[in-house]
């Protein structure tokens, strides 16, 4: 399948022939597990301390006295302690460390479903369906490699604005928003929507400037993972392609 190469310059527009591994069929429940895989894996495991809630003095002041036989505090107003159901007992069933939080997936369906969100990317329907705003109906987007060597955040944005994605921009920016309550305290003040992800091929210096927009993935083709390219497990994420990063693709996945 061909598509038009994006122009932003006064190069003439040309097409170029996708990799073959935008045919594959997109399997949603492959890609679901994909990410849910990646996201556990950093997951880090935790317990409460082995004697939280049992270092107390207090006893049982055993039967015939018309209450509950559980432990209670010697001073004071004789509360409850020990037990799960007091305040500041022991938990009925904390986490343990030993839990495996870890989602494994074998690594042909990890493949797959590599293939399948970059698939994905292609189809328009799927795209619309996330959120984005794009203008026509090609997808991927595919810029020539002179992309790759702006170095100005501000001729970065005019090129998106002429390859149609102002609309994408706005969305991203009106979309962000602070966080309620003590989530902002959690190094994650702002909330900012998922954007485009551009996959550049090698260290450019447009990688950089690239870094100045809020919602923007910048990705090496050879570092494609299921969760950067369907983020949430939700495929079709708006894809900028260069050419040379579609060559680079073709050589890894056929």
């Amino acid at each position: 399948m061909k598509i038009k190469v994006k122009s932003f310059d006064e190069t003439k527009a040309e097409e170029v022939e996708l990799p073959g591994v935008f045919s594959t069929p997109v399997r949603e429940d492959l890609i679901k597990r994909a990410v849910i895989s990646a996201q556990s894996a950093r997951y880090q495991p935790y317990s409460p301390h082995p004697l939280a809630g049992k270092q107390t003095s207090a006893v049982s002041i055993g039967k015939g006295r018309g209450i509950a036989r559980v432990r209670r505090t010697s001073s004071g107003r004789h509360v409850g302690a020990f037990v799960p159901q007091a305040v500041g007992g022991r938990r009925a069933h904390p986490p343990k460390v030993e839990k495996r939080i870890h989602k494994k997936i074998n690594d042909k369906e990890r493949r797959l479903a590599i293939k399948s969100a970059i698939a994905a990317t292609s189809s328009i329907e799927h795209v619309r369906a996330r959120g984005h705003r794009v203008d026509g109906d090609q997808v991927p987007l595919v810029v020539s490699d002179s992309f790759q060597d702006i170095t100005k955040a501000t001729e970065v944005r005019d090129v998106l604005v002429k390859i149609g994605l102002a609309s994408e921009m706005e969305r991203v920016a009106d979309g962000t928003h602070q966080r309620a309550g003590k989530g902002k305290m959690r190094g994650r003040r702002k909330r900012v929507p998922k954007g485009p992800i551009c996959v550049i091929e090698g260290n450019a210096p447009v990688v950089q400037a690239l870094s100045n927009f809020p919602g923007f993935d910048i990705v090496n083709p050879d570092n494609l993972n299921a969760e950067v390219l369907a983020p949430g497990g939700v495929p079709g994420r708006l894809s900028l392609w260069t050419t040379s990063a579609l060559k680079r693709l073709g050589e890894i996945h056929g």
